[in-house]
């Protein structure tokens, strides 16, 4: 990671809210800001389909507090919210397919939700920094690539819709209501953490528990491009991103240096592993209607405007992910 000690210091003191703290996200932004004298409070439901995980800040028990509370609370927001400096909003529903099977309880933690977080911080937060976990899928299926801030929006989703209304509130609320918010289009955002028991959260979670236990993996298609975060580089992003008054407003890209097909990433995968196998399969019809095709980011607008880029290379992210679930798998499954 590129935020050192100088940065560390920006936050000592500061009051922080992290919604979906104990999630993916959440838990190693959380563990990067328990190193500051920062008061950090973790808001998270523990709802078993959206990868809260206890385990995720094992050893920083101390150093955190954690409110078992939804964000479709709207009375709990209101409390939680009063006193704080900054509030990285990560709560989400994240499976695309799940918001075409359920697409109700998507509107209401992805859409809904994110309108009261925003009430919350518009009558008794009005000056909090806020930065919003947003989504790549908004764009769905690329014109042109790399995929610009430009770019038309057209999901392919439910998931995808919701995610992007819940993005233009967070902007509206700034436009109209002066609240300092911002959102990062985040783009298959990997590393220790994650949630790998299912695909809600992304396929790689199943590959990688696939290899820590010895099983084969599929390969869906293969030949579609991606792009990849190593979640350091995401932390990184969300904390320029709230202290940045350039961001304010803003929307950004994430997005990966190294742009590789599904198929050479399999290969990547097995080779951190010392090892494994997989089968190269047709895409299974009910992904099929929702899948995007090549999809790679064009960050460029957030290198210039606040000097992120990402530093982790694809093959070490994945190597550190890789040694991470073949230590802790057991608290993932």
């Amino acid at each position: 990671m590129v935020t050192g000690p100088p940065l560390r210091q920006m936050f000592r003191g500061k009051r922080i809210l992290i919604t979906g703290g104990l999630g993916f996200i959440g838990s190693n932004l959380a563990r990067w800001l328990a190193a500051t004298e920062a008061e950090i409070t973790l808001v998270d439901s523990l709802v078993a389909e959206y990868g809260g995980n206890l385990f995720n800040l094992s050893g920083l028990e101390d150093r955190v507090r954690i409110n078992i509370s939804d964000v479709r609370d709207e009375h709990s927001l209101a409390f939680l919210v009063r006193g704080q400096d900054y509030l990285f909003n990560l709560a989400g529903q994240t499976s695309h397919l799940d918001s075409m099977e359920d697409p109700y309880t998507d509107l209401e933690i992805n859409c809904r939700a994110q309108l009261s977080i925003l009430e919350a911080c518009r009558k008794f937060n009005p000056t909090m920094r806020v930065v919003f976990a947003s989504t790549r899928q908004m764009y769905g299926r690329p014109d042109y690539l790399p995929v610009d801030e430009e770019h038309l929006l057209r999901p392919v989703d439910v998931n995808g819709i919701n995610k992007m209304a819940g993005e233009w509130y967070h902007i509206l609320y700034h436009r109209v209501h002066g609240l300092p918010t911002c959102a990062l289009r985040l783009t298959n955002t990997y590393g220790p953490r994650m949630r790998v028991k299912d695909a809600r959260q992304t396929f790689l979670g199943v590959w990688i528990r696939c290899l820590a236990t010895g099983q084969p993996f599929e390969v869906w298609e293969g030949a579609q491009r991606r792009d990849f975060n190593y979640v350091d580089d995401v932390v990184d992003a969300l904390l320029m991103a709230i202290l940045d008054d350039k961001a304010i407003g803003r929307v950004f890209n994430l997005g990966g240096e190294e742009v590789v097909t599904l198929l050479d990433l399999a290969q990547m995968m097995a080779a951190a592993n010392g090892g494994g196998s997989f089968t190269h399969v047709p895409f299974p019809a009910e992904r099929k209607r929702i899948d995007i095709g090549d999809y790679f980011a064009d960050f460029s607008l957030i290198e210039k405007e606040l000097g992120w880029r990402p530093r982790v290379p694809l093959q070490e992210g994945l190597a550190r992910t890789v040694d991470f679930y073949h230590k802790h798998l057991a608290h993932y499954l």
